[in-house]
């Protein structure tokens, strides 16, 4: 099957994606390009999936990175590898962070998600990025604001909203309603649910991001396409968000 890959226009000089289901070789309930080492997988056919997802963007698996991702706002910034070979190796054994920001060429950002949003950020003046887990713990949390603050200069940032769990699939509690109107504004609450992709560009713009573009599908809707927690409960697989700085060499 063909890896389909949506990809992010950005600057020059810099790859980044957002991944589908299409391309990999697991079987079952995570059948596809399932990138996620924690949902039953078999270990060998996510390293497998991982490596080809790595081929076909052009980068190293060695130099590419993720973290132990715990719904926080913790964002961490790299300037080498961690614990390089882990995306494609031992799968686990990772830092706990779910924002990840470099400004080192040939370093592979990867953000992992089954219904919440991974979000790409860039510099338009200079050569920094930064990949970001966001679902709705981590968007009340506040952690877009932190990894703009962290990237830093958020009148020259650019940002991607990657596919995501949406308002049509999303309901929630009142209380959880109430927090989101409370911090992104009624328009974020539709009836019973609530637009997370929506919160997400709330955020971004009053962090001072103001070219904010996104994908725009419900990872619920496309079971063909995307893979849902939300759907299809434990037993299903990740996508990613990838971006990356080209290694000159």
């Amino acid at each position: 099957m063909t890896m389909d890959l949506i990809d992010v226009r950005t600057r020059p000089g810099v790859n980044a994606c957002f991944t589908t289901r299409s391309g990999g070789v697991s079987t079952g309930p995570w059948a596809g390009l399932n990138l996620g080492a924690t949902t039953g997988d078999d270990a060998a056919v996510v390293r497998q999936n991982r490596l080809r997802l790595c081929a076909a963007v052009g980068v190293d698996p060695e130099r590419t990175t993720l973290g132990h991702q715990v719904h926080g706002a913790f964002v961490r910034t790299l300037d080498a590898p961690t614990r390089p070979g882990r995306f494609a190796g031992a799968l686990s054994g990772w830092p706990e962070s779910d924002g990840l920001i470099t400004d080192r060429p040939g370093i592979a950002l990867v953000v992992l998600g089954a219904d919440c949003l991974p979000v790409l950020l860039w510099r338009q003046d200079e050569q920094r990025v930064c990949a970001v887990h966001a679902g709705w713990r981590g968007l009340v949390d506040d952690v877009l604001a932190h990894a703009v603050a962290a990237l830093g200069n958020p009148a020259r940032t650019c940002a991607a909203i990657g596919p995501g769990v949406g308002p049509c699939c999303y309901p929630v509690d009142a209380a959880l309603r109430a927090r989101f109107a409370e911090r992104f504004g009624d328009d974020v609450i539709h009836d019973d649910a609530v637009d997370l992709a929506a919160a997400a560009r709330v955020a971004l713009v009053e962090a001072g991001v103001d070219q904010v573009t996104g994908v725009g599908e419900c990872t619920s809707c496309h079971p063909d396409r995307f893979y849902s927690y939300r759907r299809d409960g434990a037993r299903t697989g990740r996508h990613a968000g990838l971006i990356a700085i080209r290694d000159a060499a």
